[in-house]
C-alpha cells in the first residue's frame, strides 16, 4: 500500500480517536462547575462514597451568609468573584487527598480525610472563607455557616451529610460560624432533601 493510501485508511480511526477524546473532555467538564471549576454534586457523591468507605474523615457543608445582599449591592460580577474565591480557599483546605465541591448557588461541601484536630481545622476553614474578597479594588465581606460531622470509616454518605446539614443549620441559627455534630452515624440521619437535586442550582 502506498503512503497516500495508508494515510487515507488511517483517517477514520483518527477521526474516531479525536471524537472519543472530545467526548471524554465534555463528560469531564459536565462534572465540573463552570464558574468555580469544582466538582459538581454527582462527582462529589461518587468520590465521597469511595473515600468514606475506608477512611475517617471530616464531612463539611457550607452555606454562605449574606450572599444575596452582596450580589444586590455590588453586582453579579462581584458575587461570581466571591464564589470563585471561596471555592479556591475550600479546595486548598481540603488538600490533595480530600474533595471540595459546589452543590449549587452559594452552597459548598468538602471532605477532609484523617483530620488530626477537627476543631482546629474548622476554625481555620472559617477564618479562610470569611477573609475579605477583593473585587475591582473593593474588599467584600463574606460570611459562612459551616456544619461538620467527623465520620468514622464505613459511614454511609447520607448519614454523614445529614449530620453535617443539621450542624450547618445550627451554626446559621446562631449567626454563622461553625458547628460540629458528633452524633453517632448509626442514628437515623438522612441526607438533606435538596441533595436529591441532580443539577446545581443557579448562581442567582
Amino acid at each position: 500500500m502506498t503512503p497516500a493510501l495508508t494515510a487515507m485508511a488511517a483517517l477514520p480511526a483518527l477521526g474516531w480517536s479525536v471524537h472519543a477524546a472530545a467526548l471524554r473532555h465534555r463528560l469531564k467538564q459536565a462534572r465540573r462547575d463552570p464558574l468555580t471549576g469544582l466538582p459538581t454534586r454527582d462527582q462529589f457523591t461518587d468520590q465521597a462514597t469511595r473515600l468514606l468507605r475506608h477512611r475517617p474523615a471530616l464531612v463539611v457543608l457550607i452555606d454562605l451568609d449574606r450572599f444575596k445582599p452582596l450580589n444586590d449591592t455590588h453586582g453579579h460580577a462581584a458575587g461570581d468573584t466571591a464564589l470563585r474565591t471561596v471555592a479556591e480557599r475550600l479546595a486548598a483546605w481540603s488538600r490533595r487527598d480530600g474533595i471540595a465541591a459546589r452543590l449549587g448557588g452559594d452552597e459548598f461541601a468538602a471532605i477532609l480525610p484523617h483530620p488530626a484536630d477537627p476543631d482546629a481545622e474548622l476554625a481555620a476553614l472559617h477564618a479562610a472563607l470569611t477573609a475579605p474578597v477583593t473585587h475591582r479594588g473593593q474588599h467584600l465581606d463574606v460570611g459562612a455557616s459551616i456544619g461538620a460531622h467527623p465520620a468514622p470509616p464505613g459511614t454511609p454518605l447520607p448519614h454523614a451529610l445529614g449530620a453535617a446539614d443539621a450542624a450547618m443549620y445550627h451554626a446559621k441559627r446562631h449567626g454563622g460560624g461553625w458547628h460540629q455534630n458528633t452524633t453517632s452515624p448509626s442514628a437515623p440521619h438522612n441526607a438533606p432533601h435538596r441533595w436529591k437535586r441532580t443539577r446545581p442550582a443557579p448562581t442567582r
